[in-house]
């Protein structure tokens, strides 16, 4: 049963962005905003092979042009021991890092970096890169997953050997890991199933596609000191990751976080922000450098594509009794795909006795994948969910009683390792099958779909400040980039917690010399850990307040509260005092202590997981393939909405993404390995006329382990779509399509095969 939302004052409204003002008019800046004296611009030269040996690089040419004042390859990069750090939900190399951002020996891709200029002017840099020459050796290459786990694949790295399996194999492979997740028997499992459904599914790799492409402005100093200013989801992870590559003091580097035009994960690490640095370095000048957008699409993370087998056993009243999933998954030109978050996620939302899942974590001749909401979540939640549809019909069941009876509730042990504790799914159930949506009446070559998802969302390290100014305002910093309404939030719950206005809070995003040490957004995490530290930062305030109304009245603090945004005498024996309020402290601040300011930091543990269901209905045109969405509803538990309007927005925005990945996106490869759509003419995201309104509903379980309930909301809402897509034109044509996306081409073959 849903628990009933508590009554707030601010938490739960939709109180107008604090950002807003700027970005409409056109003043918020962005990464490639700042303008510094004497700034000069940097430029990449690029791989055009997908694999090949570098045997030499001639820069002297571009070196000698006039306005050239710095040129880079990895000779000026150091090299560093193989080391595996978090990033995000995925994992990260600092060898494999720093060969990313300057091909070293070897080019991995199309659109691998091997040489970086500054000049000073665009042209110049241009003319620069076009007279740097580079010998290469074109080596075999592999694209696709399977094939690049064959035996006789070209292999990319001689030093790689799969982890995972004993004994460690002595040949080298593209395989660099298995993954596995088991409980129960799953051939005992089967052997008591009434019916077994087993297929096999292929996703394409598809881009976070923002808007604004990767830019960086970095300055060094003669003192060995350095800015940088970036677009970017950690602006303290890109300081960890600059300082270790560059060599230097993390203390020496100070980062700034500018405005950001999109991330969904892709923003979590660093291509251009190193580069930067080290020709600033050696120019002695700033140095801005900016991606353009065909750089963004061949050279910076989409998310791995993948061949998926996913088997379910069920008996004849709906139990599913056993599930087993093979993941392969494509890491990209170095090894970290997000195979491990697609293996505990595949079977996530259901009670399950027998599960059994296998995971690959797969080098490819592709850019190294980044996080891309929800990071393997969707691939995985996609075959598994798209075979509880066949079952379903199958057994002549309504599909979300299927789920019902099989859902994961409180005390449920997930196949991955822990028991839930309060959780949704149920209730998004419920809530989706008495929509009025999943009932409307369906017309010819129309079709209605249904799937759910989960997400384990995370917590980790935040920091915030809150200073009171001397008329009673807030200034209110966070360490935690702005890419989904976090300064909102994080004004809400400052403004609940102390009880008072929320447009007497000013947040903003703070760089990494002026606050404690903040892990990236992603994830789902800031609104639930750096909203705790907002809260712990909000009740030191409180405190604090109330000790300055026991000076000003002479009494002892504990005779007095905080409430309702004034300081009060505790009850009647404390004495009769007017209450204050945050103003009146404010201006008596310096006769009663000094200025009033407070700080948290914490490793928020206790992130409660997200689960959602979502409805679509499509029609299918026989006569081209063109899928149409007719209607489009997504469900998901929020835990407490702390901005309802942002909360909507999130899971729209993550809705039309998935919609784009079953329908339209995808890298393609000619058969030199070089990709021939890197543009947004020729890489289809859904635009406005593509969709109809997402209507969305928030369920809220709240979350027990959070002060107001919060629970993550980001990465929830793109794992549904894309099964929900599959089987609402499963629904309409009666065929299975298990490759994505899911073209005019491939539904018109469908329909001309029959199969």
């Amino acid at each position: 049963m849903t628990v009933e939302s508590k009554k707030y004052k601010w938490v739960g409204t939709s109180p107008v962005r604090p950002d807003g003002n700027d970005k409409v008019t056109g003043r918020a800046k962005f990464g490639a905003d700042l303008m510094l004296p004497g700034m000069l611009t940097g430029k990449v030269l690029r791989s055009p092979h997908a694999h090949a040996n570098i045997k030499s690089i001639d820069t002297s040419k571009a070196e000698a042009l006039p306005g050239v004042k710095a040129v880079i390859t990895s000779a000026d990069v150091a090299e560093l021991e193989s080391e595996w750090v978090p990033a995000g939900e995925l994992q990260l190399n600092f060898r494999d890092l720093a060969h990313n951002i300057m091909a070293n020996g070897k080019a991995l891709y199309d659109g691998h970096a091997v040489a970086a200029v500054a000049a000073t002017s665009a042209a110049i840099a241009d003319a620069a890169l076009d007279l740097i020459k580079v010998d290469y050796e074109v080596l075999p290459h592999v694209i696709d997953v399977e094939e690049a786990m064959e035996a006789d694949a070209p292999v990319l790295h001689a030093d790689m050997f799969t982890d995972g399996v004993t004994p460690k194999p002595t040949k080298a492979s593209n395989i660099f890991k298995e993954v596995d997740i088991a409980v129960g028997d799953v051939e005992a499992g089967f052997a008591k199933a009434d019916l077994v459904v087993e297929r096999s599914f292929k996703t394409a790799p598809v881009h976070q596609a923002y808007l604004e492409p990767h830019a960086a402005v970095a300055s060094f100093s003669e003192d060995g000191q350095a800015e940088l200013w970036c677009c970017t989801q950690g602006h303290f992870v890109v300081r960890a990751y600059c300082a270790k590559l560059l060599g230097m003091d993390i203390a020496d580097l100070r980062v700034t976080a500018s405005e950001i035009g999109g991330g969904f994960g892709g923003k979590t690490t660093v291509y251009l922000e190193p580069v930067a640095l080290m020709l600033s370095r050696k120019a002695g000048k700033p140095v801005r450098a900016v991606m353009t957008r065909d750089e963004v699409f061949r050279a910076s993370g989409p998310t791995s594509g993948a061949a998926s087998w996913v088997k379910v056993g069920v008996t004849n009243d709906g139990t599913i009794v056993a599930g087993e999933a093979i993941l392969k998954y494509q890491a990209g030109a170095f090894a970290g795909s997000p195979i491990q978050p697609g293996c505990m996620c595949a079977f996530a939302p259901y009670d399950i006795e027998n599960v059994k899942v296998k995971g690959y974590d797969v080098v490819t001749n592709r850019s190294k994948v980044a996080a891309y909401r929800a990071p393997g979540a969707p691939i995985s939640e996609h075959a598994v969910e798209s075979v509880i549809d066949e079952i379903a019909k199958k057994l002549g069941m309504d599909p979300i009683e299927l789920r019902e009876k099989n859902a994961a509730r409180e005390g449920t042990n997930a196949a991955y390792g822990p028991k839930f504790g309060v959780i949704g799914f149920a209730d998004t159930l419920a809530a989706a099958k008495a929509h009025p949506h999943y009932s409307a009446p369906l017309g010819p070559n129309q079709g209605r779909g249904v799937a759910s998802g989960f997400w384990f969302n995370i917590g980790g390290s935040s920091s915030a400040t809150v200073n009171v100014n001397e008329d009673g305002t807030l200034a209110l910093a966070t360490g935690s980039p702005d890419i989904g309404g976090s300064r909102a939030s994080m004004a809400i719950m400052a403004a609940e917690t102390l009880g008072i206005e929320v447009t007497d809070v000013r947040p903003i995003v703070a760089d990494t010399a002026s606050l404690g040490y903040t892990f990236l957004t992603g994830g789902s995490r800031v609104t639930f850990a750096t909203g705790m530290a907002v809260i712990e930062a909000s009740k030191k305030i409180a405190l604090e307040l109330r000790e300055r109304a026991a000076k000003t009245w002479d009494i002892s603090v504990d005779a007095v509260i905080w409430e309702d945004g004034l300081a009060k005498p505790a009850g009647a024996n404390a004495g009769d005092f007017e209450p204050l309020t945050l103003a009146d402290l404010a201006a008596k601040a310096n006769q009663t202590g000094g200025p009033i300011s407070s700080a948290a930091s914490l490793n928020a543990e206790g992130a409660g997981p997200g689960f959602g269901t979502h409805i679509c209905d499509v029609e299918v045109d026989p006569e081209t393939g063109a899928v149409k969405v007719l209607r489009y509803t997504a469900v998901q538990d929020c835990g407490q909405a702390i901005h309802k309007a942002y909360v909507e927005g999130q899971i729209q925005g993550g809705a039309a993404q998935g919609i784009g990945w079953a329908l339209n996106e995808e890298y393609i490869y000619d058969e030199k390995g070089r990709l021939d759509n890197a543009s947004f003419l020729d890489y289809r995201i859904p635009v406005a006329s593509d969709l109809p309104m997402i209507d969305t509903v928030i369920v809220e379980v709240a979350n027990p382990t959070h002060p107001y309930g919060v629970r993550g909301v980001g990465e929830v809402p793109i794992i549904p779509p894309m099964a929900t897509v599959a089987n609402a034109i499963d629904s309409a044509i009666g065929i299975r399509l298990t490759e994505l996306p899911m073209s005019p081409p491939r539904v018109l073959a469908a329909l001309d095969n029959g199969s």
